[in-house]
This record gives structure tokens, sequence and C-alpha cells, in this order.
């Protein structure tokens, strides 16, 4: 089997999620089963290898956050490194009889080479081994790591707070604002676990000690009392195998430590690895390397002293101090240089002119955070693509282009809450809940259902949240399921349609002449502005657009405005002359194709009575008494209702004189009632008075 067929195998078994399991069961394996020399060559060589790569990852980590896994890395290694212990020893007391090399090479070399064979010096070398890992390193770093994770656990509301703030002030995005409050928790787990670790660490160190006398003791009475061999023999043999066992398992266990107590040793943040703080925090002071390199040369003069060697380190101080001052005075004129050129090259701060006045969106749509989704198409938003739909549909029916729909996210609204703006001016705004779904009351159900209360924002109906599990029952009792995106759209499109008279202006009403010049040139030059100006011919679609007329039909509105312009220029006169020519198309959006048309109706003493009061004090209705006015409005509001019931759409038949002061006066009371004026029925049509409204009704 090649290499790279092992490396697939490996990377195979990693991604399958077997590669932990795999790992507890060689350490298992090597605490029950013996283990070869040769095995246990490999193993005590990979492990000295994998505690010397822990080591230099730390070294060159910029963030102890990028090796988050080191708690968990330390334990298994720790695990691993005792039952190596535990393998060792019963290689040793087993085998050690046959020699030095029965217990493996690795042992052997450490036992014979490293401390020269002398169990002696191996004793008191282990000792200090165990000395510096145990009392200075393992103790020192379980400290910090302890103060560290309590003052990152303190510290945390204050980072919570001021993420806040940063989100609050527009500082960061609310992304940004998700990242940071992720690493300020990892972080603090993160603390939190090296301080559990390092208490493996001293305990394997503890465990080294208690290991080292026990295997001392038992090869000793194994030697003496089960193979015959003197105290001496076996002394010299299991004393050293022990003592080389030892500082094979404590030289991985000194790396380790002095991995760990670099980790929590280091200062969070920064740019760089150890060994560039190092180089510039420590050896980038000239000062303190001259004066260092005095005192190494005053030493040196002294008779007696090594002088060769203090006079070199003196003049190789002396000489690194010179560089470092000599490379720092040629950064700092670079650096002057360049900011010379950046003044010269940055523009001067321009005057604020009338560019720097930001106009205000004409339709605008504001939401917060957690609403962002519903708009953003990577994350699947299908809003955006509802909102152009929208504007399709009412373009088609009104008759003009309705404008952009601009959309940004608001931090100053909840979370679950959008608002659209006409002209910077809020017209509506609601909550919606992003992971639920609206099921609205049209009317008439058979049954409830359990959720969040609410309206719906279009049309005040009574709505619930639903969880999207619920959307088939609710369907079956008779409500109406949208989903969040479909809230917002059919809002928008309801306020659009209700306002559109505020988006039409002059630039749209020029759109529509030049596009009526294609096909009728003639008829657009006599128009605009030689019999009316545009400013009328504006004001009369607008009014068209207010009584929700389409002004689809231009031609006809262009003729009929120049035929009666030249009589008068009043908007009001001129919109209701326009009426009774698009008298067909409007009667047919209220009633379709059928002949009869069902309407209410007013008493004929009434209507005369609105007819004088309005020659005597004008359209204003000022003249109408108020008591009047207020039974009026209810009689034609309960007529209306009663239309609705029946299926009927309900319609207000008047005078062509009283109509404009009529439309206006239920205009917003009465959803849904069209005023339409005699003339304006066409001749086809058949008029069915199905209620008639009274002064005394």
């Amino acid at each position: 089997m090649d290499l790279t067929r092992i490396l697939n195998t490996l990377k195979m078994i990693s991604g399958s999620g077997l590669g932990a399991p795999l790992l507890i069961i060689m350490i298992l394996s090597m605490v029950v089963l013996p283990l070869p020399p040769f095995l246990l060559d490999l193993f005590f060589t990979f492990n000295i290898a994998f505690s010397l790569i822990i080591l230099l990852v730390v070294i060159y980590m910029l963030n102890p956050l990028e090796f988050s896994v080191f708690p968990t890395v330390i334990l298994v290694a720790t695990l691993m490194r005792l039952a190596l212990n535990v393998a060792s020893t019963r290689i040793v007391l087993l085998e050690g009889h046959q020699g030095g090399a029965a217990a493996g090479k690795v042992i052997e070399a450490f036992g014979s080479f490293v401390i020269g064979g002398n169990f002696a010096v191996g004793l008191v070398v282990f000792s200090i081994l165990v000395v510096i890992n145990f009392v200075v390193v393992t103790k020192g770093a379980g400290r910090v790591a302890e103060v560290g994770a309590r003052f990152t656990l303190d510290a945390m509301p204050g980072k919570q707070m001021a993420i806040d703030a940063d989100l609050n002030s527009g500082l960061i995005t609310q992304d940004q604002a998700r990242e940071r409050r992720s690493e300020v928790a990892a972080e603090a787990d993160f603390y939190g676990s090296m301080d559990g670790a390092s208490k493996f660490v001293r305990g394997d160190a503890v465990a080294g000690i208690i290991i080292l006398f026990v295997n001392i003791i038992g090869g000793l009475a194994i030697g003496v009392g089960q193979h015959g061999m003197s105290f001496a023999e076996a002394g010299e043999i299991y004393v050293l195998l022990t003592i080389g066992d030892g500082l094979v398992a404590q030289i991985p266990s000194l790396l380790l430590s002095s991995a760990s107590a670099i980790v929590v040793t280091r200062v969070k943040g920064g740019t760089e690895d150890i060994g560039q703080q190092v180089s510039a925090q420590l050896f980038e002071n000239s000062k303190a390397l001259y004066i260092t390199a005095g005192v190494m040369g005053a030493l040196g003069v002294i008779p007696g002293m090594p002088n060769l060697v203090f006079i070199l380190l003196a003049g190789s101080m002396a000489g690194s101090a010179y560089m470092i001052d000599r490379r720092q005075k040629v950064l700092a004129s670079i650096e002057t240089k360049r900011e010379l050129d950046v003044r010269q090259t940055v523009p001067e701060v321009k005057e604020l002119g009338w560019d720097d006045v930001m106009p205000v969106d004409i339709i605008g749509l504001e939401v917060g955070y957690r609403l962002i989704p519903l708009v953003d198409k990577n994350q699947g938003g299908q809003l955006m693509t509802r909102i152009k739909g929208v504007r399709k549909k009412l373009s088609q029916e009104l008759g003009f282009l309705v404008p952009t729909v601009h959309i940004r996210d608001n931090l100053d609204l909840s979370p679950t809450m959008y608002r659209i703006t006409l002209m910077g001016v809020t017209m509506g705004e609601a909550e919606i809940f992003p992971e639920l779904e609206l099921a609205i009351n049209p009317g008439q159900v058979f049954g409830s259902l359990k959720g969040r209360e609410c309206r719906d924002p279009a049309f005040g109906l009574e709505a619930v949240w639903i969880d999207a599990g619920q959307k088939d029952h609710a369907q079956t009792l008779g409500y109406t399921v949208v989903d969040p995106g479909t809230v917002i759209a059919t809002h928008l499109s309801h306020l659009l349609q209700s306002n559109s008279h505020e988006l039409f202006g002059y630039e749209e009403a020029q759109q529509l002449l030049d596009n009526l010049a294609k096909v009728a040139p003639k008829l657009v030059e006599d128009l605009v502005p030689k019999t009316l100006p545009l400013g009328v011919v504006v004001k009369v679609l607008q009014n068209l657009l207010q009584e929700h007329v389409s002004i689809r039909d231009i031609r006809t509105i262009a003729e009929t405005l120049a035929e009666f312009g030249v009589k008068s220029q009043d908007p009001d006169i001129l919109t209701s002359a326009v009426r009774v020519a698009l008298g067909r198309s409007i009667v047919h959006e209220i009633s379709g194709i059928q002949q009869e048309l069902p309407v209410i109706t007013l008493d004929s003493e009434l209507e005369r009575l609105l007819h004088k009061s309005l020659q005597t004090a004008g359209e204003g209705g000022v003249g109408i008494e108020p008591g009047l006015a207020e039974q009026m409005h209810r009689s034609l509001e309960e007529s209306a209702q009663k239309m609705e019931m029946e299926g009927q759409v309900p319609v207000l038949l008047v005078s062509s004189f009283v109509r404009p002061w009529l439309a206006r006066f239920v205009r917003h009371s009465i959803s849904g009632l069209h005023v339409l004026a005699y003339n304006e029925i066409p001749e086809d049509r058949q008029i069915r008075v199905v209620s008639t409204v009274g002064q005394r009704a």
C-alpha cells in the first residue's frame, strides 16, 4: 500500500467520525495488551514528535482561539502518555532481566546514552526535570489559566455591552456583531477549559514520579525474587530502564507543559506570532542593547574572567544595537516621506453643495435586522421578486410606472418590525415573525388556532401567527395562510394603491404624454401647452387616481381634456368631464359585464338640499348641518354594508354636481363605496335601486 493510499484511508476514517473512537481503542489496547518492543519504540517516538508539533503550533499561532481544541489535545496527549507508561512498565518488568534492548531501543538509549549508563545521574536528571515541570512550569501555568478564566468571565458582560453599543451606533453590522459575540463566548469557554486542562498536565507530572518509584521497587523485587539476580545487578538493569522510561515520558510532558504555559501567558490579540513579538519587543530597543554591551564589556576586562567570551558577546550586542539604530532611522525617513506624499496627494475638502443634500425616497421599505434574510437573495429571500411583481401589477392597473421601492435595514426598528414610507413619511408599519406564518380570518372560520393573535397589517382583519406545521389545519378551518414575505408585499400593494395619486407627478405625466405622442403627436401638441398647462393635466390625473380610476386610457383622457380645456381650466370640472368619458371602463371595473348595476341613491329632497348648500357655501360643505351629515353618513354606511353582505359592490349614484363632494365625504370613512354620477353610467347598462338614503332615514 503506497503513501497516497494510506493518507486517503486516514482522511476517510477522520471524515467518517471514526477517528476519536479508534484513538480511544488504541489507548485502551496499550493499557491492556502487551506491545512488542518495535511498536513501543514507534509510539514513544510519535509521542515526542506529537508534543513537539503542539509546541511549534502554539509558538506560531497568532491568537489562542486559533487552537481552540488545545485543551482536548492536552487530555488526549496525557492519556496516550500514561497508556505508554503502563505498556512500558509491563515490558520492563516482564522482559527487563534479558537486558536493556528487551524493553525497546528508545528506553535503552535514554537509559544508557542520555545519562551515560549511570542510574545516580539519571535519578538527578529526572528529579530536576520533574521539579522544572511540576513546580515551575505546570504550577505557574495552572495559576495563570485560573486567573485568566476568572478575568475573562468577569469581562464578558462589559464586552457584550460594548458590542451592543457599536451595533446600535451603526459602527458594525449585525453579522459583525454576531461574530464578535461568538468570539467572546469562545474565548470564555477556551480559558475555562485551559483552567481544567492544566490540572491534567500537573497530574501527569505527579503520576510520572509515582510510576518511577513503583517501577524501581517492582523491578528490584522481580529481579531479585523471581530471576535470582543480585541486588546490584537488578538495580543496574531495572533502575536504568525505569529512569530511561521516565525520561522518555518526561520530555514530551515538559514540551506539553511549556506549550500550555505559552498559551495562557500570551496576551490576546495581535497579528504576530511569539517569535515576531519577542524579536520586535525585546531586541528592537537599541538603548537596552548598548547598555548591556557596556556592562558585558566591563566584566570582560576584569582579570580572571573569561575575557574572550565576554568581549565577543559585548561586541555582538553593540553591533546589533548599531544596526537596529540605523534601520529605525531609515524607516523613519521613509515614513516621513510617505506622509508628505500623502499630504500632497490628498485633495482639499470640498465645500458643501446641493449634491450633498440627499432627496427622500419616493417609496421606502425599512426592515429590522431579523427580516434581512427576506430581502437577501443570497439567503433565499423572495421579497425582492414579490415587490417587483407588485410594482408591475400596479403599473398595469393604474396606467403609469410605479417608482422603485428602496429597501434598507434600520437598526432603530425592532428586529422583527418593518416600515413603509412615502416621500419620507411613515405610512404603515407592523411586526412580523419570519419563522412563522400568518393565518388570516377572512370573516367566517370554523375553529380557533393557537398562536400570536394580531391584525392583518393591510386590511386590519383578525389574524394569528402560527407554526408552519399548522398551515394545513388552519386552511381546513377556513383561514387564509400566507408567509411573512406575502404579508409585507400585500401591505405595500395596498398602501401604494391607496396613495397612488401621491406617486404621480410631472415626470410621470410627461412620460405618459411622450408615449402618447408616438401614436397621436397632433393630439399631444394641441393639448400641452396650447390648450392646458402641464400642471392642470397633472392635477386631473391625480384626481382620477385618488378616486381609484385607472389612467391607462390616456388617449381618451387627453382627447376629453383637449375638448373641454378650451371652456374651463378648473381641474375639478375637467375631472368630472373625463370621468364621463371613462364611464364605461369605470362601471366595468365595478360590476364587470353584468348589465344590471345595483345602486344606492339619495332621496330627491336630500339631494336638492345638498345641491343648494353647495351652491351657497361652496364645495367645502360648510353649509351642511352637522347632525344631518352624521345621520346621512350612518345611513350610507349601513346601506353599503348590507350590499357587501349580499355579495354586491356598493355604489352610490348621485347627480354630477354633488358627486365630487360626496366622494370626498365618504372616501376615508366608508371603504369600498363607489360614488358615481348619473351621466357616468353607459346607456347599455340598467340601474336597480336597492336602497334610498333620505333625510330622516
